[in-house]
């Protein structure tokens, strides 16, 4: 038996793009940063930061447009995905992502003495809780990725 699972605790590192797909299907993307902090053998303080690109699909992709912005925290469990293509001027090209299957908001932004910490954010507007799995989704609001079926290609990120 194989595994391709991936968890993911991280800071959004810019604003999630929402497109569609010539189909009508939602897809998101965003960035999100990790950190690993360590001592060397000196007993000097070191860190490494990663950097992660996220796509998400059908009605999460568009809950995570409305509601997270860059420097929010988000939890992405999803799987790896290598893509390979060759761009206009013939080079082959790979992009790494991970294909969500499962997001969770961190902790709602507190609000500070002017007003929303959140650019998204209306002024006395809250973040309601967001449980995917209250709501049955139907195999057509969330598709399994499919290289044959989505052409990644003609979306513009």
């Amino acid at each position: 038996m194989n595994l391709n699972k991936i968890f993911v605790l991280g800071n959004l590192t810019r604003d999630v793009e929402l497109r569609s797909t010539p189909g009508g299907k939602s897809v998101a993307s965003f960035g999100v940063a990790t950190n690993r902090v360590w001592s060397d053998q000196g007993g000097q303080k070191q860190q490494e930061v990663e950097f992660h690109n996220v796509v998400v699909w059908g009605k999460m992709a568009e809950l995570c447009s409305q509601y997270l912005a860059k420097g929010r925290t988000v939890l992405v469990e999803g799987r790896v995905k290598t893509r390979k293509w060759q761009d206009q001027a013939g080079q082959s090209r790979t992009k790494t992502e991970i294909i969500a299957e499962n997001i969770q908001f961190g902790p709602k932004p507190g609000k500070s003495e002017y007003g929303s910490s959140q650019p998204n954010e209306k002024p006395g507007e809250s973040i309601p809780e967001v449980n995917l799995d209250d709501e049955p989704v139907s195999a057509g609001e969330v598709p399994a990725y499919n290289e044959e079926e989505s052409d990644l290609g003609s979306i513009p990120f």
